[in-house]
């Protein structure tokens, strides 16, 4: 499998204000793609095409949506129809947790994290995926996380999320490999971002967090190889492996016992 040249080809990045999304948006524009921001943050994703405009010279869209809504994909087939943007690699990096016992936790809250982790991706995959096997190529990259790898107590709808995420993303590699669409699923441990600014827990952090940098750059190593899964990380990696050596209720244990509120 040869590398994959991203010289003028279209990268569609969700979650692009901050954190992996905008870290893939700065090395994706530094192989030179052109790029689409998707976030709900209008100033942060002008402050970054501004930016990548500047130090790469490519080609910057942004478009300002909140994923979570029913209306967001249909909405964004429609402009890129509009623009005649049609994406060559699509990073689904959009997410986020919510972290605590499961009956205290909004069910709209909940409920927003399946549709930004889950079904977003899907949808926005659907959309995609037909302009790519008509050209022949293309790269899609879904974040999952190694919260993946186990049921997650008190993180019970993200590891759920992060689960499905990355069987879907197994399935169309193993649908579309054949076809020149490089599948890949992502599972970052702890990674250094705002990412638990928002879960608002330090319990929900394992082990040392890693640059999102290097998270990103790895990520790219293995589209390059076509992988259909990696885990960013040795210590990630070995973490991930827990499952082929413990019962599967044993390894729930182990996790609630690791995750379980430091106040309780």
């Amino acid at each position: 499998m040869n590398s994959f040249d991203y010289t003028g080809k279209t990268a569609l990045v969700t979650g692009a204000s901050s954190g992996m999304g905008r870290e893939f948006a700065r090395q994706l524009a530094a192989r030179g793609a052109a790029l689409i921001l998707i976030a709900r943050s209008e100033a942060k994703l002008q402050a970054l095409a501004a930016e990548l405009v500047r130090k790469h010279g490519v080609s910057v869209t942004v478009i300002v949506q909140d994923l979570a809504k029913s209306e967001a994909i249909p909405h964004i087939a429609a402009r890129l129809e509009t623009l005649r943007h049609y994406p060559d690699v699509l990073i689904n990096c959009a997410g986020f947790a919510t972290y605590g016992p499961f009956e205290k936790l909004s069910i709209d809250r909940q409920r927003d994290e399946i549709n930004l982790n889950c079904l977003a991706p899907v949808e926005l995959t659907h959309a995609m995926l037909p302009g790519m096997l008509q050209k022949g190529f293309g790269v899609i990259i879904n974040v999952a996380s190694t919260a993946a790898m186990q049921p997650d107590p008190y993180m019970a709808i993200y590891g759920a999320t992060k689960a499905f995420l990355l069987s879907f993303s197994n399935a169309l590699w193993g649908e579309y490999r054949s076809k020149g669409i490089r599948v890949l699923a992502l599972c970052p441990g702890a990674t250094d971002t705002a990412f638990f600014d928002v879960v608002n827990a330090d319990e929900a952090s394992v082990g040392k967090r890693m640059p999102a940098d290097k998270v990103v750059a790895q990520a790219l190593q293995a589209v390059d190889t076509n992988r259909n899964t990696l885990i960013a990380g040795f210590g990630n990696w070995l973490l991930g492996q827990l499952h082929r050596f413990v019962t599967r209720q044993r390894l729930v244990l182990i996790v609630e016992k690791i995750l379980r509120p430091r106040s309780a």
